[in-house]
């Protein structure tokens, strides 16, 4: 059995809004304004490593209701202040929150 490479760039962004219940749009915005992971292709896949990420942008803008700034500040911090290892853990603590959390609540917020 192979391990799976969560870094290798195969998911499309709308199946990573399927999969956070977001609107494709709302992705698109965020990826507008430079708080998602930057690919240069043309066909932009993304890695389950960056959809933690992603996810983590979603809860902050649409729950936590951050704005750009402060997202770009807080992933910032994350990726130069943070090891490897703390920020895997960090992500996996937010991701057992955000399990928490029903799809139908942060699409409802996200409406507002």
């Amino acid at each position: 059995m192979a391990l799976l490479d969560n870094t290798k760039d195969v998911i499309p962004l709308s199946s990573i809004a399927e999969l956070l219940t977001a609107k494709v749009r709302t992705l698109k915005m965020y990826e507008d304004k430079g708080l998602l992971p930057f690919k240069s292709e043309i066909k932009k896949l993304y890695s389950i490593n960056d959809i933690k990420i992603i996810s983590f942008v979603h809860y902050l803008a649409s729950v936590k209701k951050i704005n750009a700034n402060g997202i770009k500040y807080i992933i910032e911090m994350l990726e130069n202040n943070m090891d490897e290892k703390n920020r895997t853990d960090f992500l996996s603590l937010v991701e057992q929150k955000l399990e928490k959390l029903s799809g139908p609540e942060i699409t409802d917020i996200e409406s507002m």
